[in-house]
Order: structure tokens, then C-alpha cells, then sequence
């Protein structure tokens, strides 16, 4: 009798470290993601990268980080997806919750993307970790709004981000968070206006900002704040740029975003998906886009072709 319940105790504890071993790994949230796609060991890689020439790497920008059904906007879930299938640039915003924690959320509210109701302001991050994303079709995941901390955590080696930092959140606590995550390697700052540009570069001379640039004059203005060519990338908006100015950024060796969120997004999809190869003929040098998978594989079919390649790209 006391030799079976031995055994009995046993197998009884067998189990259970076995379930709580299923249940940690289960939790732990495997990535999609294997190994290194980015290989930036310094900020000066990351300028060297992203300095226009000739045979330079085209890439897709995920706006808001690439949502598809199952996979809401700016969780780190989906960013992992969409970097599993490609190299990407993660473009994903940056809001300040009422206890000044920096979390990942493109509206002001939490009522069409989460769980939740009311500003991301008025609520503690303690109030916002048991909310669930929803994904595009309105149906609730089981993925959590994500703290800048964890983006940056996870993204090292795995992504380049480009950070839209929202009205209410204070520029010196994001440069903050990318110091002590030592992100400076593969984080881009979004700005609109050349006084923005310039705060950020006065706060932090060595990161890249994606500054808007439409004309001559706004490179100009970007210039008269003494920001070096090597830290800007160029969005030139929604539509095509004049192929004055792609020479002009070009010349100047600062690589081109254009956005094809929108217009540019649907002619692909009534034209078929070439047509985003044909807007990296004639400029464009990084696409960001609603529908980063589909245009990711007509960008590898067009680096193929012209067999690119890059250093910083495994």
C-alpha cells in the first residue's frame, strides 16, 4: 500500500511539472521571427543603410505595423508576423497614458481598437494591461496593448521602426525609452514640419528622422536647422513625387517614403500587385503601405531581378 501511493506521488508530480512546463511554454509567446534580418551594430550603420544609392535595398513600411484579420494595428504580435516574412520597416505610433507610460496606440481612445472605452489619457497603464486588442474586422484577440519598452525590446535585430509620436506625448521621454533600450541602431523618429524635425535633432543629434518633404524649400528649411543629410529620410506624401525632386533628394543622398496608403494602395489593387516594383522605378525607395505583404513580394521579385543585395541584410 505504501509502495503505491509512492508511485501514485510520483506520477502525480511528473504531471504537474509537465503541465506547468506546457503552460510556460505556451505563454511565452514563441516568435515567428527567426534569427537576425537586420544587422546594425551601431547608429552609423543604420545611416549608411538608409543613404540612398543606385543599388539600394527598396523595403515595405508597415503602417501601424501591418494589421491583417487576426492581427491588429500596433501589437507586437503582428509586427512579428509581418517581419517573419519579410525585411520590414515597422511604422507604429506612440501615445502617453495618465501615469506617463509610453504605450503603442494610433487614436486618442481606446474604443475601436480595444476592449476598452475613453482616452488612452485618462487611464493608468495598471487600467489598460487587461484590455484585448481588436483587428481589423472589429473581432477581439487575445494580444494586449504593448508598451514602447516591449516594441523595442522585441524589434532588435528583427525590424527598423519608425516611431510617430502622437501630440500629448513628450518627445524627450521616447528618446529616453530608445536610450535605454540602446534602439538608436534601428529607430526612426517621424516628424511634419521642420521645427519638429529640429527639436528632435536638438534633442538627440545622432538619431534618423523621417521629415516631410514635398518641395526644395522644405529640404532648404530642413538645412537652415543644420540637420545632416545622413539622418533624413523623405516622405513625399501620398502621390508620386515630381522626378525633379526625386533627383534633387537623390543628389542629396537621402532615400525617399512614399506613401501608398490610400490611392496608390487601391491602383495596385485593381492593377495587380507589379505596380509597386514600378513605383520603386521610378523613386520611391521605401513604400509605406496598408498592404505590406502583398507589396513586399513584388519587391522581392524586383530585387531578385536586379540581384540586390545589402551588407546589413541576412
Amino acid at each position: 500500500m505504501r509502495k503505491s501511493i509512492q508511485i501514485f506521488l510520483f506520477a502525480f508530480i511528473l504531471i504537474s511539472t509537465a503541465t506547468s512546463c506546457l503552460e510556460l511554454a505556451s505563454s511565452s509567446k514563441p516568435s515567428l521571427t527567426q534569427g537576425t534580418i537586420f544587422n546594425f551594430k551601431s547608429a552609423n550603420d543604420l545611416y549608411q543603410f538608409l543613404t540612398y544609392d543606385e543599388k539600394r535595398y527598396p523595403l515595405v513600411s508597415a503602417h501601424r505595423g501591418g494589421p491583417y484579420p487576426g492581427y491588429p494595428e500596433n501589437a507586437v504580435e503582428t509586427f512579428d508576423f509581418i517581419a517573419s516574412k519579410q525585411p520590414s520597416i515597422i511604422e507604429c505610433d506612440v501615445r502617453l497614458t495618465k501615469d506617463s507610460t509610453l504605450v503603442l496606440m494610433h487614436d486618442e481612445t481606446l474604443d475601436r481598437t480595444t476592449t476598452g472605452e475613453g482616452r488612452i489619457l485618462d487611464h493608468t497603464f495598471e487600467e489598460l494591461k487587461d484590455l484585448r486588442l481588436k483587428d481589423q474586422d472589429d473581432k477581439v484577440t487575445k494580444y494586449k496593448i504593448p508598451t514602447l519598452d516591449e516594441a523595442l525590446k522585441w524589434g532588435v535585430g528583427k525590424v527598423i521602426f519608425t516611431l510617430d509620436i502622437k501630440p500629448e506625448t513628450p518627445y524627450d521621454l521616447v528618446v529616453n525609452a530608445i536610450r535605454k533600450a540602446k534602439a538608436e541602431a534601428y529607430v526612426v523618429i517621424i516628424t511634419y514640419s521642420p521645427n519638429q524635425a529640429g527639436r528632435i535633432f536638438s534633442l538627440a543629434p545622432d538619431l534618423m528622422i523621417s521629415a516631410s518633404i514635398r518641395n526644395s524649400g522644405d529640404l532648404l528649411r530642413l538645412n537652415d536647422r543644420d540637420i545632416p543629410d545622413n539622418r533624413l529620410v523623405a516622405f513625399v506624401g501620398t502621390r508620386e513625387p515630381d522626378p525633379s525632386l526625386v533627383e534633387l533628394l537623390h543628389g542629396h543622398g537621402i532615400p525617399i517614403i512614399l506613401g501608398t496608403i490610400g490611392n496608390l494602395d487601391k491602383q495596385a489593387t485593381a492593377k495587380g500587385n507589379q505596380v509597386y516594383a514600378e513605383y520603386i522605378e521610378r523613386g520611391a525607395d521605401i513604400l509605406s503601405t496598408d498592404r505590406p505583404l502583398e507589396a513586399g513580394k513584388s519587391l522581392r521579385y524586383y530585387i531578385t531581378k536586379r540581384g540586390l543585395k545589402s551588407p546589413f541584410i541576412q
